[in-house]
Order: C-alpha cells, then structure tokens, then sequence
C-alpha cells in the first residue's frame, strides 16, 4: 500500500443526533473529513466534543443519523449490518483505554479472537496470534491470564489482538489513558513502528504531547472539526516543523521588537537635542 496515495476514509456531512425536541442533542453535526491510507491522525477536543462518536461511526460501531461515509471507496450505509459486521471483522483493528480484554481468556485465545469471526480453525489462530505476541515480546506469556500482566503489557496485548487480522486501519481511543508515563511511551513507539509499515491510525486522545507522533491533527468542538493541520516530523528528531515554524516566528518577532526599539530610541534622543537647542 503506498502511503497516502488513496482516501480510505470519506464522511461527508455527517450527523448524530440524540434526542428530540427541547432534549435535542447533536453529537456530530455536519461534518466532513478526509482520511487518506497511511496517515496518522490525532483527534484531539473537550470532553464531549464528539471525538469517540467520531470514532464509533468510522469503526461502523454505530449509525449516522444523516449523511454519507464511504470506507476505501465503498458506501457503508448501503450495505447491511452483518456486512458491515464482516468488513469491520477484516479491516479493522481497536484499541481501547480499557483494554477490553476477557478475563477468563488467556493471552493468546484474547488476540486470537477476531480470528474467530473470520473463520479460522484454532490451530491456525494460535499460530497467527503467536507470530503476533512475538513482535511485542510477549510469547512467554501466551498463557498467562489478563489480570497477570501489568497494564502496559495488557495494552500491548491489546495492540497484538488489534493486528491480528492484518487491518488496514486501526482505530486507539485513548490507549495510553491508563498507562504511566513509561509504559505510555512503550506503546506509542509500537504504534509509530505499526504506521511505519503502512497502516493507518486513527487515535483519540487528551495528551497534547502525543501529537508528535502524529501526521495531522485535528481538533474538534461541538461536534465539528474546529482545525485540521497536517504535520511533518524530522526523521532527526520528534518535534514536528509546524512547530519549529512557530518558534521562528517569535523569534523574528522579537528581532522586529528589538530594533523598533532601536529607531524609537533614536528619535526621543533627537527629541531631547532639540529642545536643549530651543
């Protein structure tokens, strides 16, 4: 797949409503986005802006109220609910704050089970789910029980079960929500190493810091998309150039102060001389 070179995701004024009447709620309103293969997008926004709505209808997880979504050139409203089901089985992957993980399931059985709804035989998923715990190192503890894992391992687990269908989009709401700092930093190198190879991310977050990471971000209030900025980062280093931009204009900015107060100095020192001499 090569990065960027088709729009994967299109909504086109897209609507959720809630309510009727005085109780009328409008959770996304009119909106229109773009996403193309390869990006990676942080949705970013106020509590109840409409990011995880947002992000509910891109996973087909729920219906618009209005409007059109086409999903790598297909419209989805047409299709029905079990095939929505299929395609959300096949191409997508979540990741969720949670982790969502099944406590009476070992780890492996937990990634293997979108598997279950391809039609996969058990010896086949375990094999795949295996060769997938081993790209986040976690083959020692394939049989390990959910509540035996740390939370960063339990979110790692949780990224393994997200590829284990080899989707083409992968949808995180909040993923490192739950995580300290470190293991919040482990899981966003994995998901920089998954964009690296081709898939598209989608992620919804608070943390500004994790924007970096990022190849566009949008930022939403009242069920709208408020700005959308697409982003480049120096293979040198994290910080993006929109920023590095920024601190350039403040420094020409200071640099335009500064001799403006060069010149202003100059003319009350003018000033001065010339009442003397009156």
């Amino acid at each position: 797949m090569t990065r960027g070179s088709k729009d994967i995701i299109k909504l086109k004024s897209l609507t959720k409503r809630y309510g009727v009447g005085d109780a009328e709620y409008f959770a996304l309103k009119d909106l229109n986005l773009t996403i193309k293969s390869g990006e990676f997008v942080v949705i970013m926004g106020p509590s109840g802006c409409g990011k995880t709505t947002l992000l509910n209808m891109i996973g087909l997880l729920d219906r618009p109220t209005s409007g059109e979504y086409h999903f790598d050139g297909a419209s989805v409203e047409k299709i029905s609910r079990r095939r929505q089901a299929r395609l959300r089985s096949s191409k997508i992957g979540f990741i969720f704050q949670s982790f969502n993980l099944i406590p009476g399931m070992p780890v492996i059985d937990n990634v293997a089970l979108p598997l279950v709804y391809c039609g996969f035989g058990k010896t086949r998923r375990h094999k795949i789910a295996s060769k997938i715990l081993g790209r986040f190192h976690l083959n020692e503890r394939e049989f390990y029980m959910p509540h035996q894992l740390s939370g960063g391992q339990q979110q790692r687990v949780a990224i393994a079960r997200s590829l284990v269908n080899s989707p083409s989009v992968i949808l995180a709401d909040e993923p490192t929500g739950n995580l300290d700092s470190r293991s919040s930093h482990i899981v966003m190198e994995e998901l920089k190493e998954i964009h690296s190879q081709g898939n598209t991310i989608i992620m919804v977050t608070h943390n500004a810091n994790l924007t970096t990471y990022a190849t566009r971000v949008i930022n939403m209030l009242d069920g709208t998309i408020f700005t959308d900025l697409k982003t480049v980062v120096d293979k040198e280093s994290p910080v993006p150039k929109a920023e590095t931009v920024v601190k350039k204009s403040r420094r020409r900015t200071k640099e335009r102060g500064k001799k403006s107060e060069k010149k202003t100095g100059t003319k009350v020192k003018k000033a001065k001389i010339e009442v003397k001499e009156d």
